[in-house]
């Protein structure tokens, strides 16, 4: 019953995704979002990602490569789907998103050979940032 409860919080959601139009990694990335969350992804292209980034207050030592804004959070990077629909169940006080910051290997979208490198999903926000889940 929780599961159906967080899928349908994930489903009921927004989602629309600025990406730089030469990035191919962040389509990548939008199939596992589409796919895990069962969600619609609206993509805009962006030719001044910073501007973007900046608009949506992105810390600038966790930005990456795109960026997603989702029922009012800030999604950096490539966040797994299962932490962007624990996000969206629990509403965390004080997280205004998450990040990943780079593009580490192995991570949604960053898939190669099975090559993979440890990274973390930070929340940030008015409450600070905080390590939000461990990978690889």
């Amino acid at each position: 019953m929780l599961l159906a409860a967080c899928t349908g919080a994930a489903q009921a959601a927004s989602y629309t995704m600025f990406r730089d139009p030469s990035c191919g990694c962040c389509e990548d990335w939008a199939d596992h979002v589409r796919a895990g969350l069962s969600a619609e992804i609206v993509v805009q292209d962006s030719p001044n990602m910073a501007a973007v980034k900046d608009g949506h207050k992105v810390p600038d030592e966790l930005r990456s490569c795109h960026t997603m804004v989702v029922d009012g959070y800030v999604i950096e990077g490539h966040v797994p789907a299962a932490d962007i629909a624990r996000l969206l169940r629990e509403r965390p006080a004080g997280v205004e998103g998450l990040a990943v910051a780079g593009m580490p290997l192995g991570s949604p979208g960053m898939e190669m050979d099975g090559r993979t490198q440890p990274y973390q999903v930070i929340a940030f926000g008015r409450s600070g940032r905080i390590v939000f889940n461990t990978h690889n």
